[in-house]
């Protein structure tokens, strides 16, 4: 299991430890699948001023290392969750846009085997699955 402390996880990428990324690494942690301004209002809740062009360059960072996972739902912003490398994929709300994570839909990574894969090697499958969410179905 890896570690959960923000600092032990970017001691064991190699990156230095700071207290932006500390911030950033726990606000998404705690936040998953949020936006990069509601990343940000975590942040600053806790530090006080960082810029939004210095959380989205952590972001970066974060991602590069695979340390959180940048998701794009159509005609949503991106979203980031700490919960990589398994390959899983998320069911969004096409009233609300909460996202929820949905486990691999069959199988081992890439979880889905395309008819033909044009030569490619293929070593992930992002899938997205929309409907309402429990709140907005009982609306």
């Amino acid at each position: 299991m890896p570690a959960t402390d923000p600092a032990e996880r970017l001691r064991g990428v190699s990156l230095r430890v700071t207290k932006q990324r500390t911030a950033v690494l726990h606000a998404v942690a705690q936040r998953p699948h949020a936006d990069v301004e509601a990343v940000v209002r975590a942040v600053r809740s806790e530090l006080g001023a960082v810029s939004t062009q210095a959380v989205y360059d952590i972001l970066a960072a974060l991602g590069e290392v695979g340390l959180v996972r940048r998701i794009e739902p159509a005609g949503s912003p991106a979203r980031f969750e700490v919960r990589t490398g398994d390959n899983h994929h998320h069911v969004v709300c096409r009233s609300c846009g909460a996202v929820a994570d949905v486990d691999c839909a069959a199988g081992e990574r890439p979880c889905l085997t395309p008819a033909s894969t044009n030569g490619f090697v293929i070593d992930e499958a992002e899938v997205t699955y929309w409907g309402l969410c429990p709140s907005c179905n009982e609306n």
